[in-house]
């Protein structure tokens, strides 16, 4: 498996957590915590993947 690949997937999945807690009210500023989590993991897992071709 490349290296790279477990954090950009991971990051994508925390990222549509995130966009969903934001459309609730409540939980707009968790959401947005999380939103932003989730992006940083994808840049992470996206220089990997390109760093290491």
């Amino acid at each position: 498996m490349r290296e790279g690949l477990i954090p950009a997937v991971l990051g994508t999945v925390v990222t549509a957590s995130g966009a969903a807690a934001m459309l609730k009210s409540r939980y707009k500023l968790v959401g947005t915590g999380v939103l932003g989590f989730g992006l940083a993991h994808m840049v992470l897992g996206a220089i990997d993947l390109i760093e290491r071709r």
